[in-house]
């Protein structure tokens, strides 16, 4: 049975907020950490991220303005240890590496970690013991790994991956971003580059091609008809339509795949207690997760997914957005479909 941290990967807008209110119901067995990465992404001394690069005042006011890669990382550690609790981690694949499909290194505060402060591909940029330098990659090669965070680190959880096809995550990304509710959220324009779906699938092709996932997919029998070894950690992807579809068996068969006990229970959360947890640990992303916060549960939806053209949609996000709004949300989503379907291919099936 793996006790591995389990970490769900996921890009923005995917429900993946509602998806990690079920676990927060097992505070007996399971310690929750929300979107832990993207402090340091965003607001540290080694952000990768653009949006508050020239926003001081915003990064100091966050209160993560000095959290580096190595205080996520020893953070999560001390989760780990805290009463014997299994740690879950629901997080943005694209908080892990470099933006507009820079070539990455690995984040100085945990260069410590791997043999010689180097990730396989990199080289000193500045004398042999890395003083005064930084790390470059020596070519891109696709395999090389993709992120700020040593392999033997990545080693170390159970990875999962939670997906929304794009026609429906691009648009509610926008919406966050577009008044009235940017006047909450605080920001004030959408930014492709934070799409997430490029990223997701350089993560999950690169934890394949380590054995770190797979290669078998969970709920399929192999063609071989060969079963899955025993520390294998089988391919999980989940469909945000497939959950809110059967919410219930998604979830039981994610817990199958995760060794995570499950009852029905889990997908009812109307205790006060429960909802104080919930808005202290959203707390720091205002606005992005009022629907989450305010259910009570999570059920089927009743009515299924309505068909769309692509006509219907230009129009409805034209209505929303303007012109140049349904013209930049086109763009976004006709360029992560190919990304979002090869994910899509891996799903589960229950």
């Amino acid at each position: 049975m793996s006790q591995k941290p389990v970490f769900v990967a996921t890009h923005p807008r995917a429900c993946s907020t509602a998806f990690e209110r079920v676990f927060m119901t097992r505070p007996d067995i399971l310690q929750c950490a929300h979107e832990p990465f993207g402090d340091a992404f965003y607001y540290g001394p080694e952000r990768l991220g653009e949006r508050y690069a020239d926003d001081e005042a915003g990064r100091i006011s966050s209160g993560f303005s000095e959290t580096k890669y190595s205080d996520v990382v020893d953070r999560l550690d001390r989760d780990g240890s805290t009463e014997g609790k299994r740690v879950l981690i629901k997080d943005m694949a694209y908080y892990l590496m470099p933006p507009n499909g820079e070539f990455p290194s690995i984040a100085p505060s945990l260069r410590s970690q791997v043999k010689n402060g180097l990730a396989d591909g990199d080289c000193h940029a500045m004398g042999a013991n890395g003083v005064a330098g930084t790390l470059k990659r020596k070519s891109p090669d696709p395999m090389d790994n993709p992120t700020v965070i040593p392999l033997e680190l990545l080693r170390k959880f159970h990875w999962t991956f939670l997906i929304r096809h794009p026609r429906r995550g691009i648009p509610s990304y926008v919406r966050c971003c577009t008044p009235p509710l940017s006047e909450t959220t605080g920001w004030d324009h959408f930014k492709p580059s934070e799409s997430g779906y490029v990223e997701l699938r350089r993560l999950f092709d690169y934890l394949r091609e380590q054995g770190i996932v797979g290669p078998s997919v969970a709920g399929r029998v192999p063609s071989t008809g060969a079963k899955t070894g025993k520390d294998e950690i089988s391919i999980t992807v989940l469909d945000a339509d497939d959950l809110l579809d059967k919410p219930q068996e998604a979830i039981r068969a994610f817990c199958e795949q995760t060794d995570i006990p499950f009852s029905p229970d889990m997908l009812q959360w109307d205790s006060e207690e429960n909802q104080d947890r919930v808005k202290q640990a959203f707390a720091k992303w205002n606005g992005w997760h009022n629907d989450a916060i305010n259910s009570k549960g999570l059920t089927a939806r009743a009515h299924p997914k309505k068909p769309v053209t692509e006509e219907s949609e230009n129009e409805e996000w034209r209505e929303k957005y303007g012109e140049e709004g349904q013209k930049i949300i086109r763009a976004c989503v006709n360029e992560n479909i190919p990304h979002y379907e090869y994910m899509k291919s891996f799903a589960l099936k229950f």
